[in-house]
C-alpha cells in the first residue's frame, strides 16, 4: 500500500458495453468529459472524470465470460440495472440539457431535493442510469 494511503483506491469504474467508440463518443459529447484512451482495438477506453476513471470495454470478454458468465442487459427501457453513475456539475441544468441534447434518453428533469441538491436523471446509449446533481455539502 502506498505512503499515506489510509485504505484502497478506487483507481477506476468498468462499464461493459454494445459499441466502446461509439459510447466513448456520446460521453464525450453528452457529460462534457474528455477521453483520456482509446485503445486502437476499440476494446478500451477511459475518460477522465476527476480521481476515478470511467471505462468502457465490450460486453464479452474472454477474460472473463468462460468464468462468470455474460454480462446482464437490460430488458427494456423500464428495468433498472444494478449500478448507477453519478457526475457532479455546477450547472444541472445546462448538463441535463447537453445530454439530452446529445443523445442521452431523459428520465427526469432536474429538480431540487429536500437535501439541498439539485439532481436530474438521463439514461446512456446503453440504458444505464446516469445521475447529474450539484454538490453536496456535509
Amino acid at each position: 500500500m502506498a505512503s499515506g494511503v489510509v485504505g484502497p483506491v478506487l483507481p477506476n469504474i468498468v462499464i461493459y458495453v454494445e459499441d466502446v467508440a461509439k459510447t466513448t463518443a456520446f460521453y464525450a459529447f453528452a457529460f462534457g468529459h474528455t477521453v483520456r484512451r482509446l485503445d486502437h482495438s476499440r476494446k478500451w477506453a477511459e475518460m477522465e472524470t476527476g480521481s476515478t476513471i470511467l471505462a468502457f470495454t465490450p460486453i464479452h470478454q474472454k477474460e472473463t465470460d468462460p468464468h462468470t458468465g455474460k454480462v446482464r442487459l437490460l430488458k427494456g427501457p423500464h428495468e433498472r440495472g444494478p449500478v448507477e453513475i453519478c457526475f457532479e456539475y455546477a450547472d444541472v441544468d445546462a448538463a441535463y440539457r447537453r445530454a439530452v441534447d446529445n443523445g442521452a434518453v431523459a428520465v427526469s428533469a432536474p429538480e431540487l431535493k429536500k437535501w439541498g441538491q439539485k439532481v436530474g436523471y438521463v439514461r446512456d446509449l446503453d440504458g444505464n442510469v446516469v445521475r447529474m446533481g450539484s454538490h453536496v455539502r456535509k
